[in-house]
């Protein structure tokens, strides 16, 4: 984009977020435990394998990204394709495979004395599962929270998601040898529209509808910033909601969740930096080079819990591990997000044009 919205000092909820997730994660867990109902209630309202109450959560953080999305600076992505380049090499010929390699060493060298064989083939399923599916929603967050280019994200996003549909199978396959890989297709295609589609016109109707009404310095200086805090309330009610719904397996499981997750985490930092460092000697600008690192960091775990349930059932290890994949990734992708607005001084100072 060329011209930047007019910025706010650092609000109160983003100044002490790390403390705030922490709350909503121990929040999550305690209503999990001892009011097992209101987890039980929102159950009742899924589809597709996707959790409605997330859904419309998730919505509500994105929608405010998407507002910023000027639509005829899409057509100017193809004059700096590298970001795009990035992320489909990161996440499809780099993410997977290092995820199978790292998870491997863990969980049958490193813990070999602690996770017994036929566990660790199946914690090895789940992770695979999270490596090769590169995020949809929650990358809009990461986006937003780095001051990220949204129309460079939502092509980023969107790209991806048609990869998704003729990689994750053949990927998956090869990792784990599973010859009958069953894809929950409307988990997926319901997800990009839950995630991606619906929030997109959203914002797209709503932004030509103030600019013609209001004008361009109203939207952009009044309109934009009345939606400074949503992104965040959003992202800490989801917290609460999906701590709610593993309360009883992280209080029953806490030291194979320890670690599961510690792969992740090491994924998570691994490809992120490769993403990032790809980004600055490419001399990308920050607001594209952050959210090329989110994109491969996070992952799409709806359609990961999905096929992990689909393929080897609701009480599998293989489906904890993709649980611990959702219960690790917000802590640690705002230690990601953190890192990369301290950094934004090694990369060009001014906004991509697109």
């Amino acid at each position: 984009m060329s011209k930047e919205y007019k910025t706010q000092g650092i609000g109160f909820f983003e100044r002490y977020l790390t403390l705030w997730v922490i709350l909503c994660m121990i929040a999550g867990i305690l209503v999990g435990k001892f009011l097992p109902a209101i987890p039980e209630f929102l159950n009742q309202f899924e589809y597709a394998n996707v959790s409605i109450p997330i859904a419309i959560l998730i919505w509500i953080m994105i929608y405010p990204m998407m507002l910023k999305v000027d639509f005829k600076s899409i057509q100017d992505i193809g004059k700096n394709p590298k970001g795009l380049f990035i992320t489909w090499v990161i996440n499809w010929v780099i993410k997977p495979f290092t995820m199978f390699g790292i998870a491997y060493v863990f969980f049958y060298i490193i813990f070999a004395d602690l996770i017994p064989a036929n566990l660790a083939k199946d914690y090895l399923a789940g992770a695979v599962l999270l490596g090769a599916a590169p995020c949809t929603a929650m990358v809009f967050v990461w986006s937003h929270l780095t001051k990220g280019n949204p129309a460079y994200t939502v092509v980023q996003v969107a790209t991806n998601d048609l990869i998704i549909l003729v990689a994750f199978v053949p990927i998956v396959k090869f990792l784990l040898g599973v010859s009958n890989v069953e894809v929950p297709w409307d988990t997926l295609f319901l997800s990009v529209i839950l995630f991606v589609v619906a929030p997109l016109v959203g914002g797209f109707l709503t932004r030509n509808y103030v600019l013609n009404k209001k004008g361009e310095e109203y939207f952009k200086n009044i309109f934009i910033p009345k939606f400074d805090n949503t992104t965040i309330l959003g992202l800490l009610l989801t917290l609460i909601i999906i701590f709610s719904f593993q309360g009883n397996i992280i209080l029953n499981n806490p030291t194979h969740i320890l670690l599961i997750a510690v792969p992740l985490v090491i994924q998570t930092f691994l490809i992120f930096s490769i993403a990032y460092i790809a980004a600055k000697l490419l001399k990308l600008p920050h607001d594209i080079a952050a959210p090329a690192g989110m994109i491969g960091a996070s992952n799409f775990f709806e359609l990961s819990v999905a096929v992990a349930i689909a393929l080897f059932g609701t009480s599998s290890p293989v489906a904890l591990a993709t649980i611990v994949g959702v219960l690790v990734e917000v802590p640690v992708m705002l230690i990601l997000v953190k890192f990369a607005n301290l950094t934004k001084g090694w990369f060009d100072n001014e906004l991509s044009e697109c």
